[in-house]
């Protein structure tokens, strides 16, 4: 009893507990956010681009590897936060809680961090299942907190840099026997000494021989890394092929589905029926007063190219695909389109935020931009978006629009 007693009074200053290690991974964390953020931001940009963005087509696979970077550098970053947690946790209950301004900023920012990266994380890792049990919508929030997580994240580090710097580097952290060197800054108010019956038993407990560390600071650092490795290898398969036989937990695995490839939205969950593809389907094209229609065997009559594209979702998944179909600028032209004109894309979705959808004149452009008819080598199915959808190089997956009905010129 008197030993366990004696390991929850120094719990708190394990050897992994340490400013060393909370810089290590610290700074592990923060390039994790980093990257998080610049690919979140691309991303983003690219559903809802300012009027003035124009978007590069090359390589076709930009935004496969950029939006897999962003889910996976995601998953990396919960051992790591739980492990910068773990390292820090005593300095959370200093007391007293605040001794000055700089402290309050300190404070303040790792107490919002904190917050927002566990419910960024969080809810990123359920929208790749997509599945929503929280009451706010996803996008917006998830683009709101990436803002607030990097400007408590800024102020944060700006506030402890002096301990930052002292901790960078191994050579700055141990002395010449290699044990750590402790620095007065930011420390906590030396601890008073429990008096009468308390400070006896508290006494009788510290006095006990101690136990050798169970868990030296390397062996921590070491943990929280092969635990990152793991969990970003047993996922990453979803976003790159070279990893899809270790895909354990990601929720897509590459190959299924009809026509060989996964479905993220359903033609039931859209509310599109096969009455609606039907003999009668025609696609409309028009730019302004200028309107043509094309029944499925005109679109199968124009000349048809073949290209190989990856489907690439928000979620993190994709596949490479071989598409067949019209060029999309064979369709553009035949209305008089301009080569710097964009184009709206209309779904016979019945709902949906992307339902209708935007195509900057780049994409209308490129040669691989095509009205795909046929998905695999056979016909589309109907759940990825038979009798026409939209795939183009360089998009997300839900700008692919599937259930073609409208191509307007804008």
């Amino acid at each position: 009893m008197r030993r366990l007693l004696l390991d929850a009074r120094r719990i708190l200053r394990a050897p992994s507990r340490n400013p060393r290690s909370a810089v290590v991974l610290g700074r592990l964390l923060a390039f994790a956010f980093l990257v998080c953020f610049g690919t979140g931001l691309y991303s983003h940009f690219l559903q809802q681009p300012l009027p003035w963005m124009v978007f590069a087509t090359r390589p076709a696979w930009l935004y496969q590897l950029s939006q897999g970077i962003h889910i996976t550098a995601g998953i990396a970053c919960f051992p790591l936060i739980l492990g910068k947690l773990h390292a820090v946790f005593p300095e959370l209950f200093q007391t007293p809680p605040i001794r000055g301004f700089a402290h309050f900023l300190e404070r303040a920012s790792i107490a919002v961090f904190v917050a927002a990266s566990l419910v960024q994380i969080a809810t990123g890792l359920l929208n790749t299942y997509q599945w929503y049990p929280f009451p706010f919508p996803f996008k917006q929030v998830h683009f709101a907190l990436s803002f607030v997580m990097i400007g408590s994240l800024a102020i944060h580090i700006a506030v402890k840099l002096p301990v930052i710097a002292r901790y960078w580097t191994r050579t700055n952290s141990f002395d010449a026997e290699g044990n750590l060197v402790h620095d007065d800054e930011g420390s906590a108010a030396p601890e008073k000494a429990a008096t009468g019956l308390t400070g006896r038993v508290l006494n009788w407990i510290d006095t006990a021989p101690p136990r050798e560390p169970r868990v030296s600071r390397r062996g921590f650092v070491t943990t929280i890394g092969i635990a990152t490795a793991a969990v970003v290898g047993l996922t990453a398969g979803q976003s790159f092929r070279a990893l899809d036989g270790l895909n354990v937990f990601a929720p897509r695995k590459q190959g299924t589905g009809p026509n060989a490839l996964p479905v993220n939205r359903t033609a039931r969950a859209a509310q599109v029926t096969s009455d609606d593809v039907a003999a009668g389907w025609v696609l409309t094209v028009a730019r302004g007063s200028t309107a043509k229609t094309f029944s499925l065997a005109d679109l199968a009559a124009l000349p048809q190219h073949r290209v190989d594209l990856p489907i690439a979702c928000v979620e993190g998944w994709s596949q490479l695909a071989s598409w067949r179909g019209v060029r999309l600028r064979d369709l553009m032209d035949s209305v008089g389109a301009h080569p710097n004109e964009d184009l709206r894309l209309t779904s016979l979705e019945k709902r949906g935020g992307y339902r209708v959808t935007e195509m900057g004149a780049e994409f209308v452009q490129d040669d691989l931009t095509l009205v795909a008819l046929e998905l695999n080598g056979d016909p589309l199915d109907l759940d990825h978006g038979y009798p026409a959808r939209m795939i183009a190089p360089g998009r997300p997956g839900v700008l692919q629009t599937k259930w073609l009905s409208k191509l307007e010129v804008i």
